[in-house]
């Protein structure tokens, strides 16, 4: 009898090493299959004005199909927690949105769609334009949104600019400087007068490269976002998480589009 029980062990043994690389293997493959779309949207009006401005009735079909057809609307933040291993993976056909520049439409038109579906969303604003450009948002507006539990508030930079045309502008020390000045003062003065952390950073126009990654996480960002149109995954870099601007489609194609995006990561 005692000379069976090391076989019996090591039987065991091999018994939980496989059960435990299955399950190594089956979390594996749950990772690589996480894909989210983070959506981008700047203007919304009536009517279509640019390519920018999704009307307000899109935008209303746009957010009810969401919810009607499984899609869970989850905070910027809960992604990037999972993409740097601090919080669990998303849902399924999971989605984020985010609303860029501090467009005064935001507070007039889908201010009153997000709050009826309650949703989170994530404004990128710079805040140079805030309370003196028309088209913007006053900080009082601004600060109103961020009281609900619907908006949080990450940077766009300090007033958006083109960092490609200002590289060939300004010399290298210029340019270096101009570029932190950009990115530390926009979290500085957001953080300043809404009280939120400021994280996270919209890359103006898209445009980014490994230098302006590397100052970004200098000036104390965790994450950044471009506007290459793909489902963000594990394997997409922390620093130039993409992201898919939203087009003024009506509801169905809007839902065949987002379709779309996941497909293609599972194919």
């Amino acid at each position: 009898m005692f000379s069976e029980m090391p076989l019996t062990i090591n039987a065991l043994l091999r018994h939980a090493l496989k059960i435990t690389f299955g399950i190594a293997l089956f979390l594996s493959v749950l990772s690589a299959e996480t894909a989210v779309p983070i959506l981008v949207y700047h203007r919304f009006a009536p009517a279509r004005t640019d390519s920018m401005t999704v009307t307000t009735e899109h935008f209303k079909e746009q957010m009810d199909l969401l919810c009607r057809n499984r899609f869970s609307v989850i905070p910027l933040a809960d992604f990037v927690a999972w993409r740097m291993g601090q919080g669990p993976a998303p849902p399924a056909r999971s989605v984020v949105l985010t609303f860029d520049d501090g467009h005064l439409s935001v507070y007039r038109e889908a201010r009153p769609v997000i709050t009826r579906y309650r949703l989170p969303v994530t404004l990128f604003i710079y805040p140079s334009c805030i309370s003196r450009a028309s088209y913007a948002m006053t900080w009082q507006q601004l600060s109103e949104l961020t009281t609900t539990p619907f908006f949080t508030v990450q940077s766009h930079t300090f007033w958006h600019p083109n960092f490609k045309r200002e590289s060939k502008r300004l010399d290298h020390t210029a340019y270096a400087a101009f570029v932190d000045s950009q990115l530390k003062r926009s979290r500085s003065v957001l953080g300043e007068k809404l009280r939120q952390p400021v994280e996270l950073l919209a890359w103006p126009f898209g445009i980014y490269d490994p230098d302006l990654m590397t100052r970004a996480r200098a000036a104390g960002y965790e994450a950044s976002f471009s506007i290459e149109c793909r489902a963000a995954t594990a394997s997409d870099p922390i620093m130039a998480l993409p992201r898919c601007l939203v087009s003024d489609e009506a509801g169905p194609r809007f839902i065949q589009w987002l379709d779309s995006l996941l497909r293609r990561v599972r194919n």
